[in-house]
């Protein structure tokens, strides 16, 4: 099939170079989100996807919406079979989603009807769930509520990041996305309409939401410093100021550390926080305007005093 493919982060790019390898699809175009300001210049970078499309020599289109009519009237010129997408990041008005014969096709990280949105991987790692996965459907108005052709599944490990769970469904993801462009193809994929029963929504984690709550159970703190990494990054106050939480691990062994909720104990190679329920033990911070490190170092250059408290 002649395919556009649609998509935006660096997590699209394994998907891509799938399809760009498939000896039984041509990717004609790429659809992308307009260049973006990024860095301490805020200059205009282009995105991976668009980065790795232009290495390739594929054409790139950038709309600044999706609804544009010189991005349509292109779409319709190209002709496209169908439109494979990954986290494009933009909502697709009806009149693009009529151009392909074969209709816009979503790789979605989670097993719909679960965690339909834009962060299912990060519900998913926030929620505890043991076991998550990616699921191919055909898009249609309402939002990752489009029939299913094909999923896989992913175990979700106890020291998984959002970050370390996302990079393992990309490159598994991309090899369902292309067997769906296959079975769509030769016609021997059907999709099939999401149950109603066993819907779960995925919101956006926004940077309030990353705050830690030192009262909650210790494996309540540990899931929102694994959920919010690497974005947008789990934190709390410390004599004022932001302080990043990049990493932690759960020490339910160390009974004898007796600490208040948000309580800094501190020892040669290591820092504690007291939460709701057992400790939690830092691994790795990075303080406002400053590079991550190690949390014990972080620890010795503040001089921690007895008794500090992390939080408001």
């Amino acid at each position: 099939m002649r395919l556009v493919f649609a998509g935006t982060p660096e997590v699209a790019v394994p998907a891509l170079d799938a399809l760009i390898a498939s000896d039984r699809h041509e990717v004609v175009a790429v659809v992308t989100r307009p260049d973006a300001p990024a860095g301490r210049g805020r200059k205009l970078v282009a995105s991976p996807v668009a980065e790795r499309a232009e290495e390739e020599g594929i054409e790139v289109l950038k709309p600044v919406k999706p609804r544009d009519e010189d991005f349509l009237a292109r779409l319709r010129e190209i002709a496209p079979d169908c439109c494979p997408v990954v986290a494009y990041g933009a909502l697709l008005p009806q009149t693009a989603l009529d151009i392909p014969a074969k209709g816009w096709v979503n790789l979605h990280f989670s097993l719909l009807p679960a965690w339909r949105g834009a962060a299912p991987v990060q519900h998913a790692v926030l929620a505890g769930d043991e076991v998550t996965g990616a699921s191919t459907f055909q898009i249609e108005k309402g939002l990752d509520s489009g029939p299913v052709y094909g999923v896989l599944t992913e175990e979700v490990r106890p020291t998984d990041t959002s970050g370390d769970l996302l990079t393992r469904l990309a490159f598994a993801g991309a090899g369902l996305l292309v067997a769906t462009m296959d079975g769509i193809e030769d016609g021997t994929l059907t999709p099939v309409p999401q149950p109603a029963e066993g819907i779960s929504l995925a919101p956006k984690i926004e940077v309030e939401d990353a705050k830690v709550d030192w009262s909650a159970p210790a494996l309540r703190v540990d899931r929102v410093i694994r959920g919010c990494a690497p974005a947008p990054g789990a934190w709390t106050v410390f004599r004022g100021e932001r302080l990043k939480l990049m990493s932690a691990t759960a020490v339910a062994g160390h009974t004898e550390l007796a600490l208040a909720p948000g309580e800094l104990a501190v020892t040669k190679k290591a820092v504690y926080v007291g939460t709701g329920s057992h400790p939690v033990e830092l691994v790795w911070v990075q303080p406002q305007g400053k590079k991550p490190m190690k949390a014990a170092d972080w620890a010795r250059g503040v001089r921690i005093e007895a008794g500090e408290r992390l939080g408001d």
